[in-house]
């Protein structure tokens, strides 16, 4: 197992690091730190007051025969989604920031993060074969001479972030991978619906193909005492219509609550960012503990997809 964890530098300038996970039988215990495989240098990654690469999720598709790692190229204010490839998981070529098509909202005008791409082929709005990314469009503060610029994201109310999916074609990526970022037809997969869940969702790990559904820990935030709270919840996506949630979990799967957890650089956090699927049907969740240390759980996964209750709706789907 290989993990991508963020790297704080001196200045505030984020890097993204490379290890690999140690065991003790099936029980992950510890890392071995194997370097650094992203530094910030691109203009979109880096500026005078900080900034960086980070949050990176990192999956293999089979149809480009590599790893594809969406991550967040953060200058300060104004983060934004970027893509890299490689086959070796060591040396990273990047394909750069992504870019959408402008149609009912300009995505182009917000600021992204948190976007994970599902490793096979599912269908845009249209029934196209394309490669979808998740994504949290968020607030993007634009600094310049004379001002600053103020936009909100996409959500219909401005405390609200929501998870939206958009695709590249199939047939464009194959012709050139440099075109895996340029999205198209997005559509809103999960707004806010529990109290847990109240300011914002956002992709967490990218998510775990099974028979029945692609299974998507994310994560969700709430401020129940004016201090913000990070949850872990899993939804599932249909396999080819991945923009239609067929289950989410009504409570969180996990909540901080260990001192680790609550205590640390942002306390009370836990933020799910990748992911291990064991022989047995478990599911081993590695997540960031109040941005200090990461930390590893063990889900078990249903046979079958669970059952929605009456009361608790699968989710609805808006496009743009």
């Amino acid at each position: 197992m290989h993990l991508f964890p963020r790297l704080v530098a001196e200045g505030n300038f984020s890097r993204i690091g490379h290890g690999r996970v140690r065991y003790e039988g099936d029980t992950p215990v510890s890392v071995e730190r194997l370097g650094v495989v992203l530094e910030p240098r691109e203009p979109y990654e880096v500026g005078p007051s900080g900034g960086g690469v980070e949050d990176p999720r990192v999956v293999y598709v089979p149809l480009l025969k590599c790893y594809v790692m969406t991550y967040t190229a953060f200058v300060p204010f104004e983060p934004r989604v970027a893509i890299a490839a490689s086959e070796d998981l060591r040396t990273w070529q990047r394909l750069g920031v992504l870019r959408y098509e402008v149609g009912e909202l300009d995505f182009n005008r917000f600021g992204n993060k948190d976007a994970a791409l599902l490793p096979d082929i599912v269908l845009d709005a249209e029934g196209v074969p394309s490669l979808g990314i998740l994504h949290r469009p968020t607030t993007r503060i634009h600094v310049h001479y004379g001002g600053s610029d103020v936009t909100k994201p996409p959500c219909g109310e401005e405390t609200r972030e929501h998870i939206w999916i958009s695709y590249a074609p199939v047939e464009a990526v194959l012709s050139d991978l440099a075109n895996l970022t340029f999205v198209r037809r997005h559509e809103r997969v999960m707004a806010p619906e529990q109290p847990w869940e109240a300011n914002k969702v956002g992709t967490g790990t990218p998510p775990v193909r099974l028979p029945y559904g692609w299974v998507l820990p994310y994560h969700a935030v709430s401020a129940p005492e004016g201090h913000p709270r990070y949850c872990i919840g899993i939804a599932i996506l249909d396999l080819q219509r991945a923009s239609r949630v067929l289950y989410r979990t009504p409570s969180p799967i996990l909540e901080p609550q260990t001192a680790y957890e609550r205590d640390g650089l942002v306390a009370d956090v836990v933020f799910p960012t990748a992911t291990d699927l064991r022989p047995d049907g478990l599911l081993d969740v590695y997540y960031g503990a109040a941005d200090r240390v990461i930390a590893a759980a063990r889900v078990a996964l249903p046979s079958r997809l669970p059952v929605v209750s009456a009361a608790q709706p699968a989710g609805s789907t808006a496009t743009a």
